[in-house]
């Protein structure tokens, strides 16, 4: 596991670790059941307060994603199929919107977005 704290991001640090560590969960990279570092652990090796490491394990927990047995540590949670499809359509829809932006600014209608989509679809 790697987590990589930028200090010029503008986003604060419990959001790094969060969105880095769903990231790796979703892709698979870190495979349900296994063993996360403990908070006080992690927050040491990142050299961050305590209190932030358990912000982003709470939020990370909130949504599915970790599970915390007392005395034993916080593990990745089983796939929820379900929220892993809902976070991809969130994913897709952000995409979409960029493409949309661009095509716009390229003055394509809808149908030429359409015929491009059609094609790609195809192709794969």
């Amino acid at each position: 596991m790697k987590i990589i704290i930028d200090n010029q991001s503008g986003k604060p640090i419990y959001e790094q670790i969060y969105f880095q560590l769903k990231s790796q969960i979703i892709s698979g990279e870190l495979p349900e059941d296994s063993p996360l570092p403990s908070i006080r652990n992690l927050a040491k090796d990142l050299r961050i307060s305590v209190i932030t490491t358990k912000r982003a394990y709470e939020e990370l927990e909130t949504e599915g994603f970790i599970y915390t047995l007392p005395g034993k540590g916080s593990f990745v949670a089983r796939a929820n199929t379900e929220l892993l499809r809902e976070e991809n359509l969130r994913k897709i829809e952000e995409h979409l919107e960029a493409a949309v932006t661009l095509a716009q600014s390229c003055k394509l209608s809808k149908e030429d977005i359409i015929e491009m989509l059609d094609c790609i679809m195809e192709e794969k």
